[in-house]
């Protein structure tokens, strides 16, 4: 028996592999604005997602749902109402019996987003759901009171790592990729990614952390801690040879489909200014709007499920840039991206040209902040935003796509 299980182990872990994930949470101690920012960059090998409006009974909420999920019945990064916001990484280190059935992570972020109001109430769903609870993850979770942690999670168990706690999270963060602190030591993935991203956070509190600079320095980073290289520097590009280069261990791989940036609230502040910075599709070839759930059903159409495109236009846009990224497919070809296309000395690389619309459209949003901060969302002025911005993006990928005929 333990020997099927062993097999059986690995064949979840390939068969899996793409279902990966980096992510942050970020206490309110430790950003400039007292707001907790929470980041989930996705590699599934589910291409495409949306962005769903639920309201169903119990809190009203938004979420990242498969576009292959007709039923939208597994959320895999969302915000509700009350500003409690929940995301997820797989653990490969955490499972420690031997059920079969199990991916059942999306169903209980889902019913989280629909129950939970603080930290504590997801608590006391994890403790009353029946076991076997078919999971093994490090599920993030934010409120609006200040709560702040991750949870592994497996079908018995959870633990808790508290963000707030200065012992665990000296720098106010907890990073997590595809293991487990308390799983089985040097087993699971991610660990590369892990210390990349250790890397990257640690530079950017020199700056601040800001949505907008994960963005920039984390979710279209293209560092290698192993290899201790950085595509960006010109010292070491690709571009000084054929262009190319094996796409190995950097936190957008060619399984990222969407990178989201959930900014929360700090205690006392409305909980409708809970703001979701998404990005669908590849985020190198992606561009990133806000959305809060107190917009309802108006949200922008580029991030929302379009039955002629079979996904979020935003997520098909960003899809297609990606496909001339990883444009060969004999082979091992898939796993060499054509680095040229991405970033040049000529900085007509696509994320180069997008990098100037989204830094457009964080400065035309976070510009009413103070305003919505002070008076509330002022949803007509959104609604007009969403109308310019959305017209802006669109000429964007018209453009691009007319330079790659």
């Amino acid at each position: 028996m333990k020997k099927l299980f062993l097999i059986f182990a690995c064949l979840c872990i390939i068969l899996q592999y793409s279902e990966a994930c980096t992510s942050i949470i970020i206490s309110g101690k430790a950003t400039p604005d007292g707001r907790p920012l929470m980041w989930k960059h996705r590699d599934t090998d589910e291409p495409y997602n949306h962005i769903v409006y639920v309201d169903e009974g119990g809190y009203r909420f938004l979420g990242l749902a498969n576009s292959s999920n007709k039923q939208d019945d597994a959320i895999w990064t969302g915000s509700n109402e009350t500003g409690f916001s929940i995301m997820n990484t797989a653990s490969f280190n955490l499972k420690d019996d031997d059920i079969e059935e199990m991916d059942q992570e999306g169903t209980l972020m889902r019913k989280a987003l629909k129950t939970c109001k603080t930290i504590s109430d997801f608590e006391h769903l994890l403790d009353t759901l029946p076991r076997p609870l078919r999971v093994e993850a490090n599920f993030g979770v934010i409120d609006a009171f200040g709560g702040a942690a991750y949870y592994e999670t497996n079908n018995e168990r959870y633990y808790k790592k508290d963000v707030n706690d200065p012992v665990l999270a000296p720098d106010g963060y907890i990073i997590y990729t595809n293991f487990s602190f308390e799983g089985r030591k040097d087993k699971g993935l991610g660990y590369i990614r892990y210390e990349s991203a250790q890397k990257i956070f640690k530079e950017m509190e020199k700056e601040e952390f800001t949505p907008r600079n994960i963005f920039k320095e984390a979710s279209c980073s293209f560092y290698n801690s192993l290899l201790d290289i950085d595509l960006k520097n010109e010292n070491e590009s690709p571009n000084r040879h054929s262009g190319w280069f094996v796409e190995q261990d950097f936190i957008p791989r060619s399984e990222s489909t969407a990178s989201i940036v959930i900014q929360g609230v700090k205690p006392g502040m409305n909980a409708e200014l809970t703001t979701i910075w998404t990005a669908l599709g590849y985020p190198p070839t992606s561009a990133v709007l806000p959305l809060w759930v107190k917009m309802g059903t108006a949200q922008p159409a580029l991030t929302s499920y379009d039955s002629v495109c079979g996904t979020a236009p935003l997520c098909l846009y960003a899809s297609k840039l990606k496909e001339d990224v990883y444009s060969i497919h004999r082979g091992n070809g898939r796993k060499y991206l054509h680095w040229q296309l991405l970033w040049n000395n000529e900085k007509t690389g696509y994320m180069q040209k997008l990098a100037s619309i989204n830094d457009e459209t964080f400065d035309v949003f976070t510009s009413k902040q103070a305003e919505w901060e002070k008076n509330g969302l002022d949803t007509s002025t959104i609604k007009e935003l969403y109308r310019n911005a959305e017209i802006k993006i669109r000429g964007a990928y018209r453009q691009l796509s007319l330079e790659t005929k």
